[in-house]
């Protein structure tokens, strides 16, 4: 597949949107890099921002770069300071 970039005029956007409707089984069409129609926006306007985000966080906690907890011992030592 080949990437092309295409200005639309705003007042043509909604012919060139049912044209390519027409063509999806072949074309892909994303807007600032998301698919149209993707429905992960349609439930979060912020999803592949936070997906980029977790995906950093993540890529921070293997490397060792962000440091991680014992859920169970620092627990423990949340209880210990709550009682002192």
């Amino acid at each position: 597949m080949q990437t092309l970039t295409i200005q639309v005029k705003d007042d043509f956007m909604t012919e060139f949107i049912k044209f390519i409707d027409t063509v999806k089984d072949n074309v892909v069409v994303q807007k600032d890099g998301v698919p149209l129609g993707c429905k992960n926006l349609e439930n979060d306007p912020y999803f592949y921002e936070r997906q980029k985000d977790l995906q950093k966080t993540i890529g921070e906690i293997e490397s060792g770069k962000m440091p991680t907890y014992d859920f169970e011992s620092s627990m423990d030592e949340l209880i210990q300071e709550l009682e002192n």
